[in-house]
């Protein structure tokens, strides 16, 4: 369920900001167009909104500043009070894509650059929940890495070897990036409709919709 790579962000949440601001050369192109976007994923949802891996409340702030209620949804501490932290408002609580909890009826769920901590099976669990849990119309908007074939991610991996992108190679190979026909078939069989839009080399917007 993802829990296997929340250590990693004990280190991470100090230069997470940093990273997604385009400060880390490495991760520059995962992140290209980062606030766009966040609020492109932001404009979308409709409230209540569950939200998951909130990191370090950048998402959560865009969807706030829209009025909307928002439980988040967040299994490392550290970005738990780095959220806090930033947003006082903000009401972030333990668990993740396939185990939460929340205090209402959600209308919506949304997430950025997280969906991929989840092998496809997961994948697949995930959207069948969220699929039982909305009525018609509701929606599920993520932003993610994925890619169109797994010829193209193979590709992507060794052009990222060719620059030295040592750590973003790892994280390639380490994580479960899929593909958009997988993607595609998980979700269209848990009952909704989707579209998806590239958003920069690496990121594309997952947007479906309960039928």
């Amino acid at each position: 369920m993802g829990r296997e790579f929340v250590e990693i962000f004990d280190e991470w949440v100090h230069t997470y900001d940093d990273s997604v601001s385009g400060k880390d050369a490495e991760y520059a192109d995962v992140f290209d167009k980062y606030d766009e976007i966040l609020q492109t994923v932001a404009d979308r949802a409709i409230g209540p909104v569950v939200e998951f891996g909130v990191g370090t409340g950048n998402l959560t702030r865009k969807l706030l500043a829209r009025g909307l209620q928002v439980a988040g949804i967040e299994p490392n501490k550290a970005m738990r009070e780095a959220t806090a932290e930033k947003l006082e408002q903000a009401t972030v609580t333990d668990g993740d894509f396939l185990k939460f909890e929340v205090p209402f009826a959600p209308r919506a769920f949304v997430s950025s650059y997280a969906f991929h901590h989840l092998t496809d099976a997961e994948k697949g669990e995930a959207f069948k929940q969220y699929g039982q849990m909305l009525t018609t119309g509701g929606k599920v908007v993520f932003a993610d890495t994925i890619f169109v074939t797994e010829e193209a991610k193979q590709e992507v991996i060794a052009f990222e070897k060719t620059r030295g992108h040592d750590n973003l190679v790892e994280d390639l190979q380490r994580e479960y990036y899929t593909t958009i026909p997988v993607m595609k078939e998980l979700i269209e069989a848990a009952g909704f409709t989707v579209e998806f839009t590239q958003l920069n080399r690496y990121a594309w917007l997952i947007d479906a919709t309960k039928n």
